[in-house]
């Protein structure tokens, strides 16, 4: 892989993904398409999460980061348990970072609760705080802004903001659109 890459797929395919080819360097690039198209699919192939049933994803020491706490088998851990469990598996973790957002995000009063015990917001908090904490080379994100409120969505954006020029790591970011607020060149549209 070019050193400006972090992350590649070729040929890569499962169910709505076909034939697939793509590069993503460091920096934020963002996954958008409407229903049905792939989105977490795709997310779930580059974290290994899924095998393609053709091609392959060629992804960077560093590692990459994927999540999906909305799943019920995590429902009785702690929002805390989640964090220590995620800390564990990423080297590169950064307590300061988690923390920062905790607190930014309004989730310390909820470190102790059930994810079962939270709303759709704050359970996708949890989520993206780890993402973000992560250390990893590629961090991906689905629809990091569902079911948040407009002062978290700042938060995060702000963040992403700051990511966008990274130069040694990638945020993948899957969405149906583009926010305005961000201009950006690495725009991966599936239909």
């Amino acid at each position: 892989m070019p050193t400006n890459t972090l992350l590649k797929i070729e040929a890569l395919t499962h169910g709505p993904i076909q034939n697939l080819s793509f590069t993503w360097p460091a920096g934020l690039s963002w996954i958008c398409g409407d229903e049905g198209t792939g989105k977490t699919t795709l997310l779930r192939l580059l974290a290994g999460d899924v095998q393609p049933t053709a091609g392959k994803v060629t992804a960077p020491e560093g590692g990459v980061f994927w999540v999906d706490l909305q799943d019920a088998a995590h429902d009785n851990s702690t929002v805390q348990a989640c964090w220590d469990a995620l800390r564990t598996r990423h080297p590169h973790w950064h307590d300061d970072v988690l923390n920062d957002l905790a607190e930014a995000l309004n989730m310390n009063p909820h470190r102790e609760k059930q994810l079962h015990m939270l709303s759709a917001g704050s359970r996708r908090k949890v989520m993206v705080v780890a993402a973000l904490a992560s250390g990893a080379a590629v961090t991906l994100l689905d629809q990091p802004f569902a079911a948040l409120d407009l002062a978290s969505i700042r938060i995060i954006q702000d963040f992403l903001h700051e990511a966008a020029e990274h130069p040694s790591r990638a945020w993948l970011v899957a969405d149906y659109e583009v926010p305005a607020s961000f201009q950006t060149t690495r725009v991966l549209q599936l239909t």
